[in-house]
């Protein structure tokens, strides 16, 4: 957890909060960088998420067998309900509860924290871009939201057996707001590090809303500069593409 656990659970509820908003707009727009998504779609993935996580602060566990059935539920009903239920499942664990996590270095429910509060604000941006009404995100926001895909979205353990389309093979930095990122990738692993130490094959840098969304394939190549190899910052998509699947 980098910002402190009130500040992403305020996120959670604002971020939450705008989604349903925009969703009331129609949930027939669709998604522009979710091909055959529709605004429907999200909030029902979204509400699917949330209720996941609150079996998974429930149990402490991954909740087996998962899903059940939710084809009955009306989306925006069914939607308010999930959010409401995730933040107080939040309150109610806090952040010192293990639990079920993909982060090998935190198994407590602080991640959540983090995790829901990014999966709102990614998925709210991707509801306003379905209506053209995209607002800011918050710049400390985006910039922790670079490091969490960064680790463990990106570089956990998923690698091993090397399937992979983008092996990348180089070393990339990614800059915003004067912090750094260097990433070291293959067919079999990537490895994270802070800041700017030693060569890169290519580079990524911008403000940080804009190299969040590009990270999370929200926002186009215009919205970032970039320097050195493209075709391995091509690759490079690629390969965040393969690990937020």
């Amino acid at each position: 957890m980098t910002l402190a656990a009130e500040v992403y659970l305020g996120h959670v509820r604002a971020e939450s909060a705008r989604l349903g908003e925009v969703g009331r707009m129609g949930l027939e727009a669709a998604v522009p960088s979710c091909p055959g998504w529709t605004v429907d779609s999200v909030l029902r993935h979204v509400a699917q998420v949330y209720v996941h996580k609150v079996e998974v602060l429930r149990l402490g566990a991954l909740p087996k067998p998962w899903p059940p059935d939710f084809g009955g539920l009306e989306t925006l009903e069914w939607y308010d309900e999930a959010r409401a239920e995730i933040v107080e499942a939040l309150e109610k664990a806090g952040t010192s509860l293990e639990t079920w996590t993909f982060n090998p270095r935190d198994t407590t429910s602080a991640f959540w924290y983090r995790r829901m509060a990014m999966e709102s604000v990614v998925h709210r941006i991707d509801v306003e871009q379905a209506h053209a009404v995209v607002t800011p995100i918050d710049a400390e926001l985006a910039l922790d939201g670079i490091d969490e895909l960064l680790y463990p979205n990106l570089a956990g353990p998923w690698w091993e057996e090397g399937d992979t389309e983008h092996p990348v093979d180089a070393t990339v930095r990614v800059t915003a707001a004067g912090r750094s990122w260097t990433i070291r990738a293959d067919s079999t692993s990537v490895e994270v590090t802070q800041g700017a130490e030693g060569e890169a094959a290519a580079e990524i840098f911008g403000d940080p809303t804009p190299v969040y969304l590009w990270l999370w394939g929200r926002a186009g190549d215009d919205a970032i500069q970039t320097a050195g190899d493209e075709d391995v910052v091509r690759a490079f998509r690629g390969r965040l593409a393969e690990s937020t699947k």
